[in-house]
């Protein structure tokens, strides 16, 4: 009985936390391109990749909660090898935009530091 429950509402959660990491990105893109374009117009100085970033890390945990979610319904090794690679590749990802935050970040401290020291 349970496992007909959670064969049935499992998938539909899975898919709702992959449509809330879609979201983000479009959300996240739509408006770093808006801030992007108004910068342009201003030449006001902006954060853009570290916001971009940012979108693009936390649309990746939505997804990994899915994948992760996903291993419950696994049925044979084949299926559990794709969606552990999967798993690998969007950590990996996850990590390397964690990364270039922090190196952004530093840079903008760096920068900062310089114009408060003038």
């Amino acid at each position: 009985m349970l496992e007909h429950i959670i064969e049935v509402v499992l998938p539909i959660i899975v898919s709702v936390c992959e449509l809330m990491g879609i979201f983000v990105v479009a959300v996240t893109a739509a408006r770093a391109f808006w801030t992007y374009c108004v910068g342009l117009v201003t030449h006001q100085k902006n954060n853009l990749k570290f916001d971009l970033a940012d979108g693009l890390a936390t649309s990746l945990e939505f997804k990994m909660a899915a994948e992760i979610l996903k291993t419950v319904l696994v049925r044979d090794l084949q299926e559990l090898a794709v969606l552990g690679a999967v798993i690998l590749l969007r950590a990996l990802l996850s990590l390397l935009i964690h990364f270039e935050m922090r190196r952004e970040s530093k840079e903008m401290e760096d920068t900062h530091d310089e114009t408060v020291h003038q």
